[in-house]
């Protein structure tokens, strides 16, 4: 694989960088500029590495693309580590505040550096990765653009290097996603448009005339999130050189493109695009076609139209005009629908293949993902009515929500499709141990109950504190007694979560041990399926 061409653009980066480093107009600007040039030119090394200097041995044109796919698989895993390693330790410096070490990791700080690590480097790569994987399975051909995978690869993880580090910095716009700075998301602007090419190119090469539903989510997420991030980001940088900008919108204005922008990035950044997922590794793993095919093409179309016009429910109560509160909340109880009908298509695709949630940990974990899928989209819409809103907004409820759809859901699923996927990509019989995830399974499923649980119940008596006035009218609580009484449920909230990491830990263990070759000795379990066969001959063991 020749790497000739990256190589130029990142040292060109590189240089870019340096002079930026030495005439940037703020501090921070210049610090990010360092980091840049390190960045990339640990980027660079690692493509020295892969790049030969001999005339290369011909490559079957037709043959999948699995290179880029090998290298997200592995950051999914590291950067769901990392992600929920974050997550953890701000769940501690909220019930222990003495944990927040200023200035750089503080719980203003970290607590967008957690959730852009778990959306967006995470789940992010595994979207990236698994729909790569499933686009030239499904049309059957090649990926398009040559040596354009790896750049996507590459330049995704540029940028989430770039956009961690700018929030341990302080470097952002300062809004309600703490959005990374002007040139850190026209970075990634190009990294998209490439990934739209690549993507939209390998479809229309297809050698398959038709275009498998999964594609079609995966598209659609594609181009969705590329017009959120355009639109939700347009801003005018202060200076050439520095790290400040101004957003064009400001006020109301502001505040319904960030949540068009906020909810859209959940409906197809966290449920279309696992969602493709859904549709072709739950059959491929259960050996069973999709239920429905024609309930899958309804899913997507109602799912699509209706979830765009759900942001403004986030805004109830709020100087939003109040018909754009009632369209949000409509379109909101409206998506229950169509979400239902996905998840009632999935777990039917296991119509005569039941017994094997019971025999096989990996449609075990797809199928609690499912589970918690059609849960969230259940909750979502209830908490969209206003008058839930009235009690439920600004609470932990919410959090608890979010978390159970993206623990339950999104993780959940990512997980499954890694498992399914690492044997084949790296040519091995079975994962080093099944055993191991089937603990992985308990540890995140025991894990996300605690924590929604408790958010739950913390959150329902926030709201119902907030809101106790006395007989002459006055609240009877202070803030600060509903904050002491959150200390328990914050403890438990990270337990919860230490669960859940333990699981990825887990995880990440099994996943590295299956790439090195490793096969984990393990007795058959009573009716369990064909992959516990022994190990091939010639293949490593590990006692």
């Amino acid at each position: 694989m020749k790497f000739g061409t990256a190589i130029v653009l990142l040292s060109l980066f590189a240089f870019a960088a340096l002079v930026a480093a030495g005439f940037g107009v703020d501090e921070p600007f210049r610090q990010h500029m360092w980091i840049l040039f390190f960045a990339v030119t640990g980027f660079t090394a690692i493509l020295l590495r892969k790049t030969e200097f001999k005339p290369a041995a011909p490559t079957d044109p037709s043959a999948y693309m699995d290179g880029p796919i090998r290298y997200g698989a592995i950051a999914t895993v590291f950067w769901g580590v990392i992600g929920m390693l974050v997550g953890v330790v701000i769940a501690l410096q909220l019930a222990y505040p003495d944990l927040n070490i200023e200035p750089w990791f503080n719980f203003g700080r970290l607590r967008p550096l957690h959730t852009s690590g778990v959306v967006f480097a995470f789940g992010g790569n595994a979207l990236l990765c698994t729909s790569l994987y499933v686009v030239q399975r499904t049309c059957r051909a090649r990926l398009f653009g040559g040596n354009l995978a790896w750049f996507v690869f590459w330049g995704y993880q540029l940028f989430i290097v770039m956009a961690a580090t700018g929030y341990l910095l302080g470097i952002t716009e300062s809004r309600e996603y703490a959005e990374p700075e002007w040139y850190v998301d026209l970075w990634l602007t190009v990294v998209w448009v490439a990934y739209l090419i690549l993507f939209l190119g390998t479809i229309l090469k297809r050698k398959e005339p038709h275009i498998y539903v999964a594609n079609w989510f995966y598209l659609s997420f594609i181009v969705t999130i590329a017009m959120l991030h355009v639109i939700n980001n347009l801003s005018m940088p202060a200076s050439f050189l520095g790290s400040k900008s101004y957003s064009a919108f400001s006020g109301v204005q502001d505040a319904l493109t960030q949540w068009w922008y906020g909810h859209n990035a959940v409906g197809f950044f966290l449920t279309s695009g696992f969602l493709g997922m859904m549709y072709y590794f739950v059959p491929k793993q259960a050996n069973r076609p999709v239920y429905s095919y024609r309930l899958s093409i309804i899913h997507f179309w109602a799912l699509i139209f209706l979830y765009i016009w759900a942001g403004p429910h986030h805004l109830h109560y709020t100087a939003l005009p109040d018909w754009a509160q009632t369209l949000g909340m409509v379109f909101s109880i409206m998506l229950w629908m169509p979400s239902w009908g996905g998840m009632i298509n999935g777990l039917m695709t296991l119509s005569g293949a039941w017994d094997k949630i019971r025999t096989d940990p990996i449609i075990r974990m797809m199928v609690m993902a499912i589970a918690f899928y059609g849960m969230s989209t259940l909750e979502g819409p209830v908490m969209a009515i206003k008058a839930v809103n009235s009690l439920s907004h600004y609470t932990d409820w919410t959090i608890g929500h979010v978390h159970s759809g993206a623990l339950g859901w999104v993780g959940m699923i990512s997980f499954g499709a890694i498992y399914y996927m690492v044997p084949k990509l790296w040519n091995r019989e079975r994962l080093y141990s099944l055993r191991l995830v089937t603990w992985h399974f308990w540890l995140a499923t025991l894990g996300i109950v605690v924590y929604a649980a408790v958010m739950w119940v913390s959150g329902v008596m926030q709201g119902l504190m907030w809101r106790e006035n006395d007989e002459q009218g006055f609240l009877v609580y202070s803030f600060a007694e509903t904050v002491a009484a959150m200390h328990p449920y914050y403890i438990m909230r990270a337990i919860g979560g230490a669960m859940y990491l333990s699981g990825a830990l887990i995880m990440a263990w099994n996943i590295t041990m299956t790439i090195l070759g490793y096969q984990r000795e393990e007795e058959p379990m009573p009716g369990s399926a064909p992959v516990f066969r022994a190990a091939r001959s010639g293949a490593k063991k590990w006692a």
